[in-house]
């Protein structure tokens, strides 16, 4: 390493981000990007470790020690071209990646790793600064493949497919592309011309991008499969977690994604009609589940001027240090307090854990007015209620960000007959491949709900199983009917 004895001299300094008064007023990133003496100075705390792990917490397998070491010599360019080894999309992980990398890394046996995340994100800033510059293939195959599904999965799948030649076409549901990244993912944690940027660059590289097709009703599924050499199913694990309780259907209650959608849709410029929109303004909100997805919900009310937020989480508090029981390099299991969460700390927001939700009451006009609740305890691995700790809570709106299930098995996936697990998700193999010649699985579908970093890793995979199976005895031409 450039300074063997960076992480010696040098202490961790945490991204900045601008006063909590000044972030709420908007909805763009906060993030302060560090000074190029302050990035090499983290960088400089990368150890000659002998065996790092941080290749191991990330799933792109990140070759994180050399670009680091790249960063702290000033050779931003060179560090980029060894982080596109492994990452298509490093400047979204680089937003809202968790960092697996940073809680594997050497130094975290003291909680005090590499910034990892913020080197990433510099780097993919620096990339950023000037147009994306394709990388067409300097061949073309005959081959056609159909990515259905526009989030991270589908975007590195299609890229690295036409990359290596292949006619790849994405079809996504949505009228822009994105998938979750899209609506999903707030806008102050991550802007949306980062996508654009993205999605200029693919079509340079040959991939050809439909929006608002409904794949299953039109296309088919049978007609995809006639029409391409090979599919790549995308589809993330969009069925969401309900909360089946009296008074689930008053009015006011809502799934958070219907709420995020709403907001992105409003930033973009879309005109969002009164009749059937999901504001916080002026309401007291309540948000069930303690995840990624509530604590935007959080941000997002904040910024709406909600007049309180509660967050409640059906499991225990977790420890504020790691368990004996959960040693490193294992994902810390401990208590984490998002950008979201500290914009609350005034006083608008209260976070409350070991609540279960027990029924929703409403007015006469049958509109939410107050969530009952008890508290419980984990007992022998299960959970039970507290006796005589019944209580309420007064609210206008409640989000339901209780995670989801996997993916909606209605159309695409009933049609094609896909083999599904015990939890709903599309089995697949090692390379991608489902029960159904020729179609493939990458991300959330067949693993269930992840993070951007496992969707990126398992696009690529997936597309590297796409190319075997077309240069394949296997892959017979089924794709004549609409050439």
């Amino acid at each position: 390493m450039g300074d063997p004895k960076g992480f010696l001299k040098v202490a961790r300094a945490n991204a900045k981000e601008r006063p909590v008064a000044e972030r709420v007023a908007h909805w763009a990133e906060f993030h302060e990007p560090p000074a190029p003496e302050e990035l090499r100075a983290q960088a400089s705390r990368c150890m000659d470790c002998g065996i790092p792990f941080c290749h191991q917490g990330c799933p792109l397998g990140n070759l994180i020690p050399e670009w680091n070491d790249l960063v702290f010599q000033g050779r931003l360019d060179d560090a980029r071209a060894r982080l596109e080894e492994t990452n298509n999309f490093p400047e979204m992980t680089g937003r809202v990646c968790p960092a697996p990398c940073e809680a594997s890394c050497v130094l975290n046996i003291r909680e005090t790793p590499v910034t990892i995340k913020e080197i990433e994100r510099s780097i993919a800033d620096h990339v950023f600064a000037s147009p994306l510059v394709p990388r067409p293939p300097s061949r073309r195959t005959n081959k056609r493949v159909a990515v259905v599904g526009s989030g991270p999965a589908g975007l590195a799948s299609a890229q690295q497919l036409a990359r290596a030649g292949h006619e790849v076409h994405v079809l996504e549901r949505d009228d822009r592309i994105g998938g979750l990244l899209r609506y999903g993912i707030p806008d102050f944690k991550m802007e949306k011309g980062i996508i654009d940027a993205r999605v200029e660059q693919m079509r340079a590289e040959g991939v050809t991008f439909h929006t608002s097709v409904d794949v299953g009703r039109s296309p088919s599924g049978d007609e995809l499969r006639r029409r391409y050499d090979a599919v790549v199913l995308a589809l993330g694990a969009r069925a969401p977690r309900d909360l089946p309780i009296e008074g689930r259907a008053h009015a006011g209650v809502y799934f958070a994604m219907e709420f995020l959608e709403q907001q992105n849709r409003r930033v973009a410029g879309d005109l969002v009609p009164d009749d059937g929109a999901i504001v916080a303004t002026g309401k007291h909100v309540v948000v069930l589940g303690g995840g990624d997805t509530g604590s935007d919900c959080v941000g997002t009310s904040i910024r709406q001027h909600a007049a309180s937020v509660i967050q409640l989480e059906l499991m225990p508090k977790p420890s504020l240090v790691r368990a004996p029981a959960n040693p490193w390099p294992e994902w810390p299991l401990v208590l984490r307090t998002s950008s979201s969460h500290e914009e609350g700390a005034a006083g608008l927001l209260q976070r409350d854990w070991a609540v279960m939700t027990k029924r929703i009451r409403a007015n006469a006009a049958r509109r939410v007015v107050a969530l009952e609740a008890v508290r419980v305890q984990m007992s022998g691995g299960k959970i039970e209620e507290v006796a005589g700790s019944s209580f309420e809570i007064p609210c206008d709106l409640v989000l339901v960000a209780m995670g989801f299930v996997g993916p909606v098995r209605e159309g695409l996936v009933a049609q094609l007959g896909l083999l599904l697990d015990a939890r709903g998700n599309v089995v697949s193999r090692a390379d991608g491949a489902t029960s159904v010649p020729g179609v493939f699985a990458a991300g959330d579908v067949s693993r269930g709900q992840s993070l951007v970093v496992w969707a990126i890793a398992d696009g690529r995979r997936v597309a590297r199983g796409v190319q075997a199976w077309l240069a394949s005895a296997h892959a017979s031409t089924h794709a004549v009917a609409a050439r």
